[in-house]
């Protein structure tokens, strides 16, 4: 997996999850440039499913209703009607009007500029949700640039079916000693972890294996530092990448 310009100086790579989701609603085109605007951060995480016209679209629950006015699932709207959604004033007034963004919206404001590890959100409810991110992101030519992720590991090998080229990753809130051994047969290179099954043993085999760990979603100061001192190669995922930064990087007197 290549590093972006600039990250392989920075111990502990910060993810902003869902954007910088602690200071604006989560998965939005807001979050997302707000997380841009940190000088030391080159990675964002994202979910997509897929609209009812099947459109990548970037939004965390399988519902509308937590994060947006609308109600129902997104697999039975279209994008355009996600589009005139409001998914901003649950979080604040001030973001009022925030729209569900699409995946391709997300591509053309990051590109070049932040690398992106992409939740595959599915348990099998969309089909052809593989091909159509990857298309996309061979469109921006970011194949090389970019991680898909999911809990769902008939989306992975899909995935690797098309591509041998984009990196992908298991999602998992645990640990078992097959681990590593499944993302070898899948040809996966990523494990995005609960930060609690972080330990020095598995985070040493992990890396011993070829395979780059992220842990999430540390949002305090004191967590980020007790498990970035494991490893310092290892990413945080973390919706407050200014607690990040106070918590890894050096300050300046």
């Amino acid at each position: 997996m290549k590093q972006s310009k600039g990250s392989e100086t920075v111990r502990n790579p910060c993810v902003a999850h869902r954007g910088w989701s602690g200071q604006a609603p989560e998965n939005t085109l807001a979050a997302i440039q707000l997380a841009m605007k940190e000088p030391h951060l080159f990675w964002i995480e994202i979910d997509v499913q897929l609209s009812k016209d099947n459109v990548p679209v970037v939004i965390h629950d399988y519902t509308l209703s937590r994060t947006t006015n609308g109600r129902g699932e997104v697999r039975v709207h279209t994008a355009q009607e996600m589009q005139q959604l409001d998914a901003g004033s649950w979080f604040d007034e001030s973001f009022k009007g925030e729209p569900v963004p699409t995946l391709e919206q997300v591509l053309a404001l990051t590109c070049g500029r932040c690398r992106l590890n992409i939740e595959l959100k599915t348990d099998g409810r969309y089909a052809g949700l593989a091909d159509k991110v990857l298309e996309l992101v061979y469109k921006y030519g970011l194949q090389h640039d970019t991680v898909l992720t999911s809990f769902h590991p008939p989306s992975l090998r899909e995935v690797r079916e098309r591509s041998a080229e984009v990196s992908i990753g298991l999602i998992i809130d645990g640990w078992r000693e097959s681990l590593i051994q499944e993302l070898k047969a899948m040809k996966g290179d990523f494990l995005s972890l609960g930060y609690p099954h972080a330990t020095p043993k598995r985070l040493k085999a992990l890396k011993d294996a070829g395979i780059k760990t992220m842990l999430w979603t540390l949002n305090d100061t004191r967590t980020i530092k007790k498990y970035a001192a494991l490893d310092p190669d290892v990413m945080i995922c973390t919706n407050y990448p200014d607690r990040w930064r106070e918590a890894v990087l050096p300050s300046k007197k």
